[in-house]
């Protein structure tokens, strides 16, 4: 009972974790050994937990492979903790779960293909596979190209902000189900053969260009929308209310919000039938540039900076500083902004300090939750 009473403290709590005492090591391991434990449960239920859209290019072989050494660090790191005696009781969690995972097949678990299309889903295999590789990429990203070289990759909030992550990745289904049902409804009727044929018909670049450039559009005036209308904000305020930027901050999103973006943004992708390969190459950039672009590296591309959304670009939109306010609202074309003078004009290259000016966001994923609808004076 006390280690349960020890891991939810650390899950509730808001503050970098402190080095030399095995907690840096014991939620590396802890954090690898649930991502088993889920990967072998998806393993037994495909059905049920994968995304279908993901299933037929999975290698299953590779997938075993990974999973065994996943499981090989979690379990070395845990019982090196264990033997060390640091963080006893998160090494012994970390210990438990590898060996559950063991006990219910580990990587050799069977896998299922003879079962009906369309059941209800939760998008569990986009979540490993999406926090796996956001922190391979982009952990290793940040410390050689650092912005703030003193911000540890465990900073303050983070676990309010992978809490935002888990239950938005996790909830995948559930938003494409939705915001498919709302933009078939909604836009049916403005969807037209001829201009479908001639979209679907386009250059491959030339179709992933108008794509972004469509979708930012329309990602432009929604976001301004979120700033400039008040009831808006409110939802809006809970992304802004990060203090430290890093590929994890972007995750802090009013599921709300993220509903009505989407839906949004999907409208004029439907409308104008963009073929599957351009809509596949579009997820992959604005998956990438969603991350890198709160990352805390130290990119602003020259030139190219009045044209692409950087991390430079994003991060002023997310500044306290009063030149910041209101501006930067693009996704990934930072020309859109320079030609509705919201682009930000300042004479430091970096912002200064990040969040919601006055503080008045609470932190933690539950108050977040509930804060749009809390309107106090």
């Amino acid at each position: 009972m006390l280690k349960i009473d020890k891991l939810n403290r650390l899950t509730a709590s808001h503050g970098p974790l402190e080095r030399g005492h095995g907690m840096v090591t014991g939620v590396i391991a802890l954090g690898l050994s649930i991502l088993c434990f889920l990967g072998v449960i998806a393993f037994h239920f495909p059905e049920y937990l994968t995304t279908p859209e993901l299933r037929p290019n999975y290698n299953v072989g590779v997938i075993r492979q990974v999973l065994l050494v996943a499981l090989v660090i979690a379990g070395s790191l845990s019982l090196f903790n264990i033997i060390r005696g640091q963080a006893r009781w998160l090494a012994f969690a970390s210990f438990v779960l590898v060996a559950a995972s063991l006990a219910w097949g580990g990587h050799k678990v069977p896998v299922k293909s003879d079962f009906p299309d369309h059941t209800p889903y939760l998008g569990l295999d986009w979540f490993i596979l999406d926090l796996l590789g956001s922190t391979l990429i982009f952990v290793f990203i940040e410390k050689l190209f650092a912005l703030r070289r003193e911000q540890p990759v465990f900073r303050a909030e983070w676990q309010t902000d992978f809490h935002h992550f888990i239950v938005n990745h996790m909830v995948v289904g559930f938003v494409l189900l939705a915001t498919n049902l709302v933009v078939h409804r909604l836009f049916g009727w403005a969807a037209h053969d001829g201009i479908r044929g001639w979209v679907a018909g386009l250059n491959f670049w030339v179709a992933l260009f108008l794509i972004v450039l469509v979708a930012d559009l329309v990602q432009y005036w929604t976001h301004r929308g979120y700033h400039e209308v008040p009831v808006l904000w409110r939802l809006h305020a809970v992304h802004h209310s990060v203090k430290s930027m890093d590929w994890l901050a972007g995750s802090r999103q009013h599921i709300l919000e993220l509903l009505i973006t989407r839906t949004l943004v999907l409208a004029p992708i439907y409308v104008l039938g963009f073929s599957k390969e351009v809509i596949d190459a579009y997820i992959v950039v604005v998956g990438f540039q969603a991350v890198f672009n709160h990352a805390n590296v130290s990119v602003r591309l020259g030139p190219l900076r009045y044209v692409i959304v950087t991390p430079n670009f994003h991060h002023w939109h997310h500044s306290q500083d009063d030149e910041a306010i209101d501006k930067n609202y693009a996704a990934h074309f930072a020309f859109i902004d320079y030609l509705f003078g919201t682009a930000v004009k300042a004479d430091r290259k970096w912002p200064d300090q990040y969040g919601v000016v006055g503080d008045y966001v609470p932190n933690g994923f539950f108050k977040q939750l509930k804060f749009p609808f809390v309107w106090k004076g």
